[in-house]
């Protein structure tokens, strides 16, 4: 999150820049931009293009054996953590895992740090910097359980390259905080230069602006590379075991320009231009790491990434109740802070826009809501032919599979890799009526910036014998043709039909949804779009009892839903549901009268919404939490999953609740629920990128 000076994406060069001649030379760099701490060498001058991520879907490489817990955010700007990504860091924190955060920008925006009902004040970058970071010291201290001026271990660290940047440090027992500032000048207005065309452009340098009081007094600056590079020595210095980041791929979304601007939207994009290219060299540098990594024959670092929505909360109904919105909100209280706080920062005592009750009273409701970019359960959880149960799920941005050490045992064998990457976090998948597994995945085929293609592919990984070994990878292309749109499609949700089709669905650029269906000889036919209305990912597809495929998904005031007119005909759209709207992703269930059942939560809400599709009345549950409910089949009844307000997993099963007890308050993203002989159980991946396993 920024300020309201913030704009849109820059151009690749700022217009008061001339070019010419075939050598593209970029002559003369625009006094603002030097003003601003940019540094332009030669912003259009051809450099060697860097290939993009090669896929490595070879499966056999080692696994890093890593058993400790680190979580690494990195940031665009200060408060990026506080509006997206909570309460997920703050549960991640309360479980003991150490935290890591890494800013990007220094959040300088246009130096004012403004004081609601008071006069303008003279712009100074490096002071409103500092207050920025004052104010993170505070909510974090704040976090950890200690009073919001304590004081923190400040120094400078040297990272690759000879870099430098700034290390705070807070310490409480056993719970512990690193902020690392690499201050690189953020993008404001189309007319300056930041790290979106950092991202793009080929021979830019990027200024860091040198925040007041700062231990490092000493401005450096960043190309391309050095970027990447510096990202990618953290995550091998620190090897977190979860990596959370913004969405590198946020939605087209086209709003008048008064509200773009005002919103601080990138023209065509509900996000913040600094947000996507944040992300971007995050991505980039996790790829990295895991190539460096595995190069002559190393082991595979064991971390699982998590890409979080932004301005994305705006445009859509709000998911989170109001017990969990104040707590979040409260958290950017002392990030705020006030002018009057007397918290020893000379230069500011934090972004003084933000503070008090205007996290809740913000027309942009950033913070009522937490999306991930790549939604769905973790992992994706089966039964084998011999009992045992199997997890698969995304380590290293590779596809690994866990299986049980004897039938019952709730023990975990070492993980197999199966390759596949780079890969989003979630999976798709399918099991034959013989027990086969299908595996789908999104996997970054092209991330390179410069110009160079920025793509995306699905991919699926066919089990040739149940229980037994895999084939090699397949791509199935991408429902968009062209590459910008190709990088808005969603988490692939696959369903085997009883008629031996697997249908794959995937949430495509127009926000609606496109199939490829797999037919029972083994062939896949081409890319289909669905139409029907728009919706959020996390899609829900299920078989009725008669047959038939549906798929379901949460529109702005609707459950929007799919369906075959028999089984073996094509999917279409149905007519509006009618159902009340929901706040978040449906779970669908096939119902024993031939309906389906439907489990979502309204929004800003607490309570569980049940609804029937087809049959009679749906059975009335009282599951109150927040986030994405599973719900599965079984003898007693409906089996439901989810967090209760406190994060914490819980379940219904026989009209009794339960609730895991020890471990992490939460899981990463959802933890999957799976009915087998023995009755149900839950897996998570825990905050040490390791699965664990309840049977309640």
């Amino acid at each position: 999150m920024t300020s309201t000076t913030e704009r849109g994406l820059a151009p690749a060069c700022p217009q008061d820049t001339a070019v010419s001649g075939p050598g593209r030379r970029a002559v003369v760099a625009s006094a603002a931009a030097v003003a601003g701490g940019l540094a332009l060498t030669a912003c259009s001058v051809p450099a060697p293009r860097r290939t993009g991520p090669v896929a490595d879907p070879v499966p056999g490489k080692q696994i890093a054996r890593t058993r400790h817990a680190l979580l690494m955010q990195v940031l665009a700007h200060p408060d990026d953590d506080l509006y997206f990504m909570n309460p997920d860091t703050r549960q991640t924190l309360d479980s003991g895992t150490p935290l890591v955060c890494v800013y990007v920008t220094a959040g300088e925006a246009n130096g004012v740090n403004r004081i609601p009902g008071a006069a303008p004040r003279p712009p100074d970058r490096g002071a409103y910097s500092s207050a920025r970071h004052q104010g993170l010291r505070q909510a974090y201290a704040v976090l950890l359980g200690l009073p919001r001026f304590t004081r923190w271990q400040r120094s400078v660290t040297t990272l690759r390259g000879g870099r430098e940047a700034e290390l705070n440090t807070l310490v409480n027992g056993d719970r512990r905080v690193e902020l690392i500032f690499l201050n690189l000048a953020m993008h404001t207005s189309w007319r300056r230069l930041g790290l979106p065309s950092l991202w793009e452009a080929r021979g830019l340098s990027l200024r860091t602006v040198v925040a007041d009081g700062s231990p490092l007094q000493k401005a450096g600056s960043y190309d391309y590379e050095g970027l990447v590079d510096v990202l990618a020595g953290l995550m091998d210095r620190y090897r977190p075991t979860v990596v959370q980041t913004l969405d590198p791929d946020p939605d087209i979304q086209h709003s008048d320009e008064a509200t773009r601007r005002h919103d601080s939207e990138q023209p065509g994009y509900s996000d913040h231009a600094d947000h996507t290219a944040a992300a971007s060299f995050t991505w980039a540098a996790m790829i990295r790491w895991v190539a460096e990594a595995t190069e002559g024959g190393g082991a595979v670092p064991r971390f699982v990434a998590t890409a979080y929505r932004g301005y994305y909360n705006r445009h859509w109904p709000k998911n989170l109740p109001g017990p969990v919105v104040r707590e979040k909100a409260a958290h950017l209280v002392p990030y705020g802070g006030g002018p009057d706080w007397a918290c020893g920062n000379a230069a500011g005592c934090g972004d003084y826009n933000v503070g008090g009750g205007r996290p809740l009273t913000n027309r942009k409701g950033w913070v009522r809501s937490t999306h991930y970019r790549h939604p769905g359960a973790r992992p994706v959880v089966t039964t084998g032919p011999d009992g045992r149960l199997t997890a698969y799920g995304v380590l290293g941005l590779r596809v690994a599979r866990w299986r049980e050490t004897a039938r019952g045992s709730g023990a975990w064998g070492a993980p197999d890799d199966l390759g596949g990457g780079p890969l989003a976090p979630a999976l798709g998948a399918a099991t034959f009526e013989d027990g086969r597994q299908l595996l789908f995945g999104l996997r970054f085929s092209a991330l390179t910036g410069h110009g160079a293609p920025n793509t995306r592919e699905i991919v699926v990984l066919e089990q040739r014998a149940p229980g037994g070994r895999f084939g090699a990878w397949a791509g199935l292309g991408n429902p968009e043709k062209r590459h910008d749109r190709g990088r808005r499609i969603g988490s692939p949700v696959a369903v085997a039909a009883p008629d031996g089709r697997v249908h794959l669905f995937v949430r495509n650029a127009d926000k609606g949804i496109s199939t490829r269906v797999r037919g029972a000889a083994g062939g896949w036919d081409a890319w289909r779009d669905l139409g029907g209305g728009e919706i959020q990912d996390g899609l829900a597809a299920v078989v009725d009892r008669a047959g038939r495929v549906h798929v379901f998904a949460a529109g702005r005031e609707t459950v929007h839903h799919w369906t075959q007119d028999a089984p073996g005909r094509p999917v279409g759209p149905r007519p509006g549901t009618g159902l009340p709207t929901p706040g978040g992703s449906p779970t669908a269930l096939a119902a024993p009268d031939g309906g389906i059942d439907l489990v979502y939560r309204r929004p800003a809400t607490a309570r569980l919404t049940t609804a029937r599709v087809g049959g009679s009345s749906p059975v009335r549950l009282r599951f109150n939490g927040y986030g994405a409910v599973g719900a599965a089949s079984a003898p007693t009844g409906p089996v439901l999953l989810g967090r209760n307000p406190r994060g914490q997993v819980q379940l219904l099963a026989s009209g009794r609740l339960v609730r895991r007890r020890g471990g992490a308050p939460a899981s990463l993203e959802g933890p999957a629920l799976h009915v087998g002989p023995e009755g149900p159980v839950v897996v998570g991946l825990g905050p040490d990128a390791m699965p664990w396993l309840w049977r309640p």
